[in-house]
């Protein structure tokens, strides 16, 4: 009898970074088991050697602790089913994998490698649909073993698949699904380096860590029909099954890492935020039924359940990512905020601006409906750390006329009067000037901002004027008066 508590895993294989499919598919477990009140295990499975790669495991805690995924049972939380690392647990598959040969249900297999090659040859000549390997080691006599064992012959472990066979299982997502087992090769359990491959010590793990359900994505579906002889020849409960979509380019092809950032390491490096990451990564495959598409982690633990996962493919739209994140930013306080941006500050090369805390507050106040990530408030308004050195050449073209530069200096002579000026103060004067000139606003505050900030777009004006303060927008404008005058000579 499976346990009655729900137990889920994330059993990624430790090869160098956490994909950002492994990031869904290890969400949807963690939400699943916070909605049941259950259990969330990680397992590394790390028994294909050849895959393996050094710091992998501890790249792929650190990304989902940095998600926010936090699990009850792993390789660095004791739990009363560990070890959690595959490879500290090969005693136990070789004693699974020897009692499925007492009972007929394995054998051993000594064929060489030029064989199988042969026989894998053989077939594809004769336009067989897959290669299969021919069971020719389950006819040899016991004599023949003991002799072969005794000679410590290269060998593996297979499983006896019987032929002519319906498999059948129900998938929460998949439904009834169906196999012949005529197209289920005699899989090999125990490989020649006496690990085991990932069929077995995925079943037998998953029944010991007493698992209820295994919810992974659509490209292991096809290895489900294995998994469930192997339930089947143990005599053991199946846990249940759902296998998540694909995720798909926006051509439908799938994703990967020759079209761009797959790796959840890359988007935390890029400034992702992870509530972004996370509510982006959870709309890959899943709704709620509704329209709604913001979501904090509390809420999706509330909302989620498998029977909304999506059979069909799911796109990884960046543009709806950077909307999230851009989202996710703005509902952040002006005081979360300014602790990361001084963290941004610091790996920048701006560090040594010397901002005070107030000054930057007013800079996340102007800017915060215009960025999408934090570093957006340093580097897409440039000019609140350093002066302009080049100036738009279109909005030079477009707003700086033959009297331009008087207008400015105009505005500039009554900006010098002002004793420490509020926004208030610099629209009151610049509408005054607008008025003694007998010109619209609109051509004083076009090229004012222009000499301030060196672009055509930004903040409000007398906020941008009131963060740069006095002294230093009397200083642009004269120094954009000189550098213009000489632009368009």
């Amino acid at each position: 009898m499976i346990n009655p508590q729900v137990r889920v895993r994330f059993a990624p294989s430790p090869t160098g970074y956490l994909h950002v499919g492994g990031l869904r598919t290890a969400l949807y477990n963690f939400l699943f088991a916070r909605k049941n009140n259950g259990k969330f295990v990680l397992r590394i499975e790390d028994t294909d050697r050849n895959r393996f790669v050094e710091g992998a495991v501890e790249n792929l805690i650190a990304a989902l602790k940095w998600a926010g995924l936090q699990y009850d049972e792993g390789p660095d939380i004791s739990g009363p089913y560990g070890p959690y690392m595959q490879s500290q647990r090969l005693e136990i598959y070789h004693k699974y994998a020897q009692e499925l040969i007492s009972q007929g249900k394995a054998y051993y297999c000594f064929c060489t490698p030029e064989r199988l090659e042969a026989l894998r040859e053989e077939q594809q000549r004769m336009k067989l649909p897959q290669a299969k390997y021919d069971k020719h080691c389950l006819h040899l006599s016991p004599k023949e073993i003991e002799e072969n064992l005794n000679r410590n012959i290269s060998k593996v472990i297979r499983l006896n698949v019987e032929p002519n066979k319906k498999i059948e299982f129900d998938d929460v997502i998949r439904e009834h699904v169906e196999f012949d087992s005529n197209n289920v090769d005699d899989q090999v359990l125990i490989k020649s380096d006496g690990y085991p491959t990932y069929h077995l010590a995925n079943v037998v793990d998953d029944h010991l860590m007493q698992i209820t359900h295994v919810i992974r994505g659509e490209e292991w579906l096809s290895s489900t029909p294995k998994h469930v002889l192997l339930y089947d020849a143990f005599g053991w409960e199946r846990p249940v099954f759902a296998h998540l979509p694909l995720l798909l380019n926006p051509d439908r092809s799938k994703l990967s890492k020759r079209q761009g950032d797959v790796a959840v390491e890359d988007y935390r490096d890029k400034g992702y935020l992870k509530e972004a990451l996370i509510n982006f990564v959870a709309l890959l495959g899943w709704n709620a039924g509704d329209d709604k598409e913001f979501y904090y982690i509390d809420e999706l633990i509330e909302k989620f359940s498998l029977e909304r996962v999506n059979k069909a493919g799911a796109v990884f739209d960046l543009q709806k990512l950077n909307w999230l994140n851009a989202e996710h930013l703005r509902k952040k306080t002006d005081d979360e905020i300014l602790e990361m941006l001084k963290k941004e500050i610091e790996n920048s090369e701006y560090k040594s601006a010397n901002l005070s805390d107030e000054k930057l507050l007013l800079i996340i106040q102007a800017m915060k409906e215009r960025v999408t990530f934090v570093r957006d408030f340093i580097y897409s308004c440039k000019y609140f750390f350093e002066a302009p050195t080049d100036y738009e050449q279109k909005a030079i073209e477009k707003n700086w006329k033959e009297d331009t530069s008087l207008h400015l200096l105009r505005l500039k002579d009554e900006f010098e009067k002002l004793t420490n000026p509020s926004k208030e103060d610099y629209e009151q004067v610049l509408t005054q000037v607008a008025e003694e000139l007998n010109v619209g606003k609109g051509k004083l505050i076009h090229p004012l901002r222009l000499a301030v900030s060196g672009q055509s777009t930004g903040p409000g004006m007398f906020d941008l004027l009131y963060i740069l303060g006095k002294d230093e927008v009397i200083k642009r404008i004269k120094t954009a008066i000189e550098k213009i005058k000489a632009l368009i000579k």
